[in-house]
């Protein structure tokens, strides 16, 4: 892990700035709005129970689920997950805020009313200065939280360290996976550490005549600091804002697979060495089609490499099984419907299979589906999300084959393989090219009724951008029928199982061909 830091450092340097950066336009936002709700709660007690009641209701809402219902509304990216964020924000510094400014001393109130003060005068010298521990420890309690569950953001193709733990767990590379966690963690103990001198600081500023030096000094310290923070991140949201948008910047997205991972390290090389154009690559975007064509409709992505039986399927929705000679229809449906075009079909066909332990193979006597189907009602069935609403995955197979699995669970593509061989599932999906398919604890079944149609693998591009670049066609052509089944599945397990990294992969595979 200490050497991958090192060998990748301006990598992981870069993530770590898009984490601050998502981190703190959140938490400025959550501060806001919490303070604005919090202070006016307070002031009128009647709408204290709703508010708090709407903000625990909005914090209960699993993350994965949130993401889910900003989607169609804010896309795919850093819009959605500051958003996200941001709600779950709220609660700490809401409660705190509204709890610190209700538990002054009526006394206090009173006599500063006595005084003559007004309404204003008391809010703002009296009550918030009195309520200041409870708020700072509020916010406290809110960065660190912000700064921990940012790392999800990356499986809507957000930035940010949550990107080297997930490629981490789809590429079976425990190092990576355990590098972006230790830097979130440090990166949110040190911002509590930071936080907490300033909250101690609060608290001493109620006694003043003392540690007077040592309080100065903390909030220098605390200023410094937290202007460092802002500013870099800050700069870093103004540069990414720039790139992703900049008139030559051609936006990539792929989804969480180690082949993705390679295509997309393949398109921003060739497609950088070939043009003037520049390349924003979103690796691994959770919950991949689903996510991504939304994305690429309202024009958030550019092109990215998808499968033409999920095309047919998943995006055009028909029940049909696909096969080749139906890719002019789908052609011309995506062109005019959706104004996207497939463009550069790499070679390799890339299709479902269904694999078994080789004990489990062993102990039923397992060859094919229909050996399977037999006694799968003993069995457990593990399966990425998407695939159990898909008319080419689970509903497919129970009509085809009669298959219902005593067990179904839900898991993420990267830790299928894990869970197979540690037992704690029977059987999986698997893509025909993964690397992992060679492992000798793994069977393939073979799908004897032919039920899983042909799954080649090319690029989905918007049509307008092409039109802007014509020059992107040339490049896309040039990985027309480039890459065998054999290569791919080579490539996969050079990452999956050697631990190399998918852009070393790519490019080789690239100068072998002559093409860089």
């Amino acid at each position: 892990m200490i050497s991958l830091l090192v060998d990748r450092r301006e990598w992981f340097l870069d993530l770590l700035m898009q984490h601050v950066a998502i981190s703190l336009i959140s938490i400025a936002l959550a501060a806001i709005i919490g303070l604005t709700l919090g202070i006016a709660i307070a002031q009128w007690r009647r709408g204290a129970k709703p508010v708090l009641a709407l903000v625990n209701f909005v914090y209960t809402i699993p993350s994965i689920a949130l993401f889910g219902f900003l989607i169609p509304v804010t896309g795919i990216g850093d819009v959605t997950a500051v958003v996200a964020l941001t709600v779950y924000a709220l609660l700490p510094l809401v409660r705190n805020t509204y709890t610190g400014l209700t538990t002054i001393d009526p006394a206090v109130i009173e006599a500063a009313r006595g005084m003559g003060s007004t309404d204003r005068q008391l809010l703002y010298r009296i009550e918030l200065p009195l309520a200041a521990p409870v708020i700072m420890s509020g916010i406290r309690n809110m960065t660190t939280m912000t700064i921990a569950l940012a790392g999800i953001a990356s499986f809507i193709g957000a930035g940010g360290l949550g990107v080297a733990i997930y490629r981490g767990i789809t590429t079976n590379n425990l190092a990576l996976t355990l590098a972006g966690s230790v830097l979130i963690a440090v990166l949110a103990i040190v911002v509590d550490l930071v936080l907490g001198v300033a909250e101690k600081t609060t608290r001493r500023h109620l006694e003043p005549t003392r540690h007077r030096s040592t309080r100065r000094g903390a909030r220098i310290a605390v200023v410094i600091v937290t202007s460092v923070a802002l500013l870099a991140g800050a700069t870093y949201a103004v540069s990414s804002f720039e790139k992703g948008q900049g008139a030559g910047t051609i936006n990539i997205a792929t989804k969480p697979m180690t082949e993705q991972y390679i295509l997309g390290e393949m398109l921003n090389t060739l497609i950088e060495h070939d043009t003037d154009l520049n390349v924003e690559l979103t690796q691994g975007v959770g919950g991949g089609t689903a996510n991504i064509q939304p994305g690429i409709e309202k024009g958030d992505f550019d092109l990215y490499p998808e499968y033409t039986g999920t095309g047919w399927n998943a995006v055009l929705k028909h029940d049909d099984t696909y096969n080749e000679s139906m890719f002019n229809d789908m052609q011309d449906e995506y062109e005019t419907k959706m104004s996207l075009t497939w463009l550069g079909m790499y070679g390799f066909n890339n299709t479902f299979g269904l694999a078994v332990n080789k004990d489990t193979a062993d102990r039923y006597g397992l060859h094919t589906y229909s050996d399977l189907a037999k006694v799968a009602g003993e069995l457990s069935f593990g399966a990425e999300p998407d695939f159990y609403d898909r008319q080419d995955g689970y509903p497919g197979l129970q009509q085809a084959y009669n298959m219902n699995f005593g067990t179904v669970l839900d898991m993420d593509i990267g830790l299928k393989y894990q869970a197979l061989f540690e037992g704690q599932v029977d059987v999986i999906t698997v893509f025909t090219t993964d690397g992992q398919v060679a492992d000798d604890r793994l069977v393939v079944l073979e799908d004897d009724r032919q039920f899983y149609p042909s799954y080649l693998c090319g690029n989905v591009v918007r049509m307008d951008t092409i039109n802007a670049h014509p020059e992107l066609s040339d490049v896309l052509l040039k990985l027309q029928g480039l890459i065998s089944d054999t290569d791919m599945a080579r490539m996969n397990n050079e990452v999956e199982t050697k631990g190399r990294e998918p852009k070393d992969v790519a490019d080789e595979f690239l100068s072998e061909r002559g093409l860089i």
